[in-house]
């Protein structure tokens, strides 16, 4: 599978045949969730708003959120709320604000119970309005202000002047005094556009109109729990074991140095592949053997039985699939010399190669082909080789050796180490012979099975067996 894509049909693999496993490690995330959940108190949020009238800019409405959360108005706010147990510093990690569209400030507040966050938002927005009133209020110059308070009252009595010396002038009788009002109006026009200027430009007025801010309305009384609650904890949990058991198998596939195609096992065992044959699928084709309380737990979760094996394809009856070791064995006869003996080697482990040696012997020591005699066929025996540190019978009788095993159950340096311990008994491997597992037919074939057949199964304990 180290090349493969990764189908959904592989993941739903995973999920037949790891489904007692993926349930416990599911059930434990489970568990793990709602234990973290039971750790971390409920939490309720709600929220305040403050609006700031007249024009603002966007920095300037940041750094109005940043006083709200500043440590001069929290403290207030915990000086203020009084609890038990909680200062300004803790309550800086409970409350946030946020710039929200139409120049508003959005304060949150986090505690314990629903009524602690509201009054901890609705406080925290009260001190922050009064906080941000002082602030503009202080700002202001007095000096400059006392001067821009006597001009204006300097413009006042000189507006009152001009109405005055207005009045006292002849009202029109000659060309003299209409000029006089007319330039007296004038002055008076311009004077009046000068305070008004200078009142537009007098930056205490700005700031009062900005001090203005209004809290929007108390803060909703929170009707459920902050996330993460422990539902989501709980899910969270199940549905992270889940994934992660299911890309630990992906990945370990991935991984795997298992050889499955023909011409990588051949060329591990440095032989040539004679061909494939089929045996019928067991329940438990892939199952490993063992005892003790190890492998009674790893066959309570499923996990002894192979999961990155394709389900077997279809095959037909017993017969076509025996036509298929006859005719392997055919040409095993043919690239050997007249009554030479041959070990089957098996790795152990491999219950599907065990049973297509098994056999592949049974075939052997049938009824030979029509123009050979008894003596012209190969004898086989069947031997069992551990993978770990193969060990092949020395030569006696047999004079080569014929690999079986199946595809992606083996890596090469296992394959290697075989063919080694083939070569330092004296056995030459004469070939490779792949099996695999079909789905059984509904039909079988009601030909008798040949009484070498089943001397064969009843004469292979364990690993080994034989026929001669």
């Amino acid at each position: 599978m180290s090349d493969d894509t990764i189908r959904l049909v592989t993941i739903g693999r995973i999920i037949r045949r790891r489904r007692r496993l993926l349930t416990l490690l599911v059930l434990v995330g489970a568990l793990v969730g709602y234990g973290t959940s039971l750790l971390l108190p409920p939490r309720y949020t709600t929220s305040a708003s403050v609006l700031l009238p007249g024009a603002w800019e966007e920095r300037e409405l940041v750094t109005q959120a940043e006083i709200a959360t500043s440590s001069v108005v929290v403290d207030r706010v915990a000086a203020t709320l009084g609890w038990a147990g909680v200062d300004g510093r803790e309550l800086r990690e409970r409350v946030t604000a946020k710039v929200a569209d139409g120049n508003i400030i959005r304060i949150s507040g986090t505690a314990e119970t629903p009524e602690r966050a509201q009054r901890l938002a609705d406080q925290v927005a009260v001190q922050f309005v009064g906080f941000a009133t002082r602030i503009v209020g202080d700002n202001t110059d007095p000096e400059a202000a006392a001067r821009l308070e006597t001009l204006r009252q300097m413009v006042v009595q000189t507006n009152r002047r001009i109405t005055e010396l207005a009045d006292a002038a002849d009202p029109g009788r000659t060309v003299e005094s209409v000029q006089t009002r007319t330039e007296l109006e004038k002055l008076r026009t311009a004077l009046r556009e000068a305070i008004d200027k200078l009142d537009q430009a007098d930056p205490a007025s700005g700031k009062s109109n900005k001090a203005n801010m209004v809290v929007m309305g108390p803060a909703a009384r929170p009707a459920g729990e902050a996330p993460p609650t422990r539902t989501q904890l709980v899910v969270g949990g199940a549905l992270l074991s889940f994934l992660l058991t299911v890309v630990g198998h992906l990945t370990a596939a991935r991984m795997s140095r298992r050889l499955r195609g023909e011409a990588e096992i051949a060329a591990a065992l440095g032989s040539v592949l004679l061909g494939t044959v089929d045996v019928p699928a067991e329940r438990h084709a892939h199952r490993s053997e063992g005892r003790g309380p190890r492998y009674l737990l790893r066959r309570l979760l499923g996990v002894d039985t192979r999961w990155d094996m394709p389900a077997p394809r279809t095959s037909g009856d017993e017969a076509s699939r025996r036509i298929r070791y006859r005719r392997l064995y055919a040409r095993l006869r043919d690239r050997l010399p007249a009554g030479r003996r041959l070990l089957v080697v098996v790795p152990d482990g491999d219950r599907i190669a065990l049973r297509a040696a098994k056999q592949l012997a049974a075939e052997a020591g049938g009824d030979p082909a029509p123009d050979a005699s008894v003596g012209d066929s190969p004898a086989l025996r069947v031997v069992g080789v551990s993978t770990s540190q193969p060990l092949v019978p020395d030569h006696g009788d047999e004079s080569g050796a014929l690999v079986v095993l199946s595809a992606g159950s083996w890596t090469s340096a296992e394959l290697s180490g075989i063919s080694e311990a083939c070569a330092d008994a004296g056995h030459e491997v004469v070939g490779v012979v792949l099996a695999g597992t079909v789905a059984a037919g509904a039909a079988r074939s009601a030909e008798p099975s040949r009484p070498a057949v089943a001397a064969a199964f009843a004469g292979a304990d364990g690993t080994t067996g034989g026929t001669e």
